[in-house]
């Protein structure tokens, strides 16, 4: 088995540890529905359809709602909606959420199963906000490079659900938090901007946000006015309690991906280590750091987290695309082979989950006329991967752990041992 194989298996392994369907099952087997009177099922995130399926097969939910990105059969009525940036089917799922929510009682248990990606998927503007606002405000700060705790620190101010809104709306009920994490460290009030538990943040802090990442005049007037509002605290502030009958549970994370790609090498023999699971910063700045240790005897090196990219150009391609093109460069010749990939199976707005890199990668993009140094600077990398070969597509995986990186390099560094 070649490097290129032998890494993607890895990174497929990864992505079927942290399998939301049955994640949930097992999860939900370790709590007690017998005496609910009725039990109201929220699912959200980019796994959410899996997730409900997978508790179902458990517990019958009496009612509820899947918000997902794209249409699948679940138990409940699925919502489609907008990610990266959200849509009318954001709010209209965000709606009915609240609407379930408020509606249970005393002897109900509201069941809310959170995946990455829900925070755009689950999004209604607060009073006075429309979702324009909020799509142009989520634009402008991820094309920024703001980190995803920046990013929902702003988010949970402008939204009538996020920041422990929703538990909030379900204070009457028992209720249960069941979260497959996609945010390095696994911090419950980031994941999916928090739905379910208090909210650490200020206004004053998400206007912070906007001021550090100079992006003032792409913020909509309203939404400004509103954060400013909140800081004055003319607007209040986002729940700070916890809900009280609340049990809450992180059933999946990039770590446990990351275990099960290193137990996928082990199983074969082949020497692994997982190098960190709180990988972060820019992309390609983040790539050079992690080819830089590489090791000497042929071991498999992972790292699971999420980086962010500064968007600067006009091009197609992901984080993780970034990545793969930087680390190319910094291999280039050698007998070294990365990936790069989104568990989810998307990075960015593209089809692709990342990219799949050798010593010869950059000789491919540039044999078919690609310029690597050009491809980063117009946050274009993939066609330059396209070109040379090297995209990872695999589809939505129904998944969402954030990404993993696998790196290996051969024992002999000789030019004529580097994959083709």
């Amino acid at each position: 088995m070649d490097d290129r194989t032998l890494l993607l298996d890895a990174f497929r392994s990864g992505i079927a540890g942290v399998d939301p369907e049955a994640a949930t099952i097992r999860a939900a087997q370790r709590y007690d529905f017998s005496t609910a009177r009725r039990i109201i099922v929220i699912a959200a995130g980019k796994a959410a359809i899996a997730m409900a399926r997978g508790f179902a097969r458990v517990v019958e939910p009496a009612d509820g709602i899947i918000v997902a990105p794209d249409f699948g059969e679940g138990p409940l009525p699925v919502v489609v909606a907008g990610h990266p940036v959200p849509d009318e089917g954001s709010a209209a799922g965000a709606r009915r959420a609240l609407e379930l929510a408020a509606s249970a009682e005393p002897d109900d248990v509201v069941v809310c199963l959170i995946s990455g990606g829900a925070s755009a998927l689950l999004a209604a503007p607060a009073r006075g906000l429309t979702l324009a606002d909020l799509s142009e405000t989520n634009r402008a700060l991820l094309e920024s490079g703001a980190d995803i705790v920046d990013m929902n620190t702003v988010r949970k101010h402008l939204s009538a659900v996020k920041g422990g809104r929703l538990a909030a709306a379900a204070s009457r009920a028992r209720l249960v938090t069941l979260v497959l994490s996609d945010v390095v460290g696994d911090p419950l009030d980031v994941i999916a901007s928090g739905p379910t538990v208090p909210d650490p943040t200020t206004y004053a802090e998400a206007l912070a946000v906007v001021d550090r990442h100079a992006v003032f005049e792409a913020i909509p007037g309203p939404v400004l006015g509103h954060l400013e509002r909140g800081r004055r605290g003319s607007i209040d502030e986002t729940p700070k309690q916890p809900h009280l009958r609340h049990e809450i549970e992180v059933i999946g994370s990039g770590a446990v991906a990351a275990e099960a790609a290193a137990a996928f090498l082990h199983a074969r023999d082949i020497p692994a280590r997982i190098v960190s699971t709180r990988f972060v910063g820019e992309a390609r700045e983040a790539a050079v750091l992690a080819v830089a240790t590489a090791s000497e005897d042929g071991e498999v090196l992972i790292f699971a987290g999420e980086t962010t990219v500064t968007v600067r150009g006009a091009g197609r391609g992901g984080r993780n695309q970034e990545a793969a093109v930087a680390a190319a460069l910094e291999i280039d010749g050698r007998a070294v082979t990365f990936l790069a990939g989104g568990t989810d199976g998307i990075d960015g707005p593209t089809d692709a989950a990342g990219g799949l890199v050798d010593g010869r990668t950059i000789d491919r993009g540039l044999a078919a006329k690609f310029d690597p140094f050009a491809a980063l600077a117009d946050n274009d990398t993939y066609p330059f991967l396209e070109a040379a070969g090297d995209l990872i597509i695999i589809g939505p995986t129904g998944t969402n752990v954030a990404d993993l990186w696998l790196l290996r390099r051969q024992r002999v560094e000789d030019p004529s041992s580097v994959e083709s």
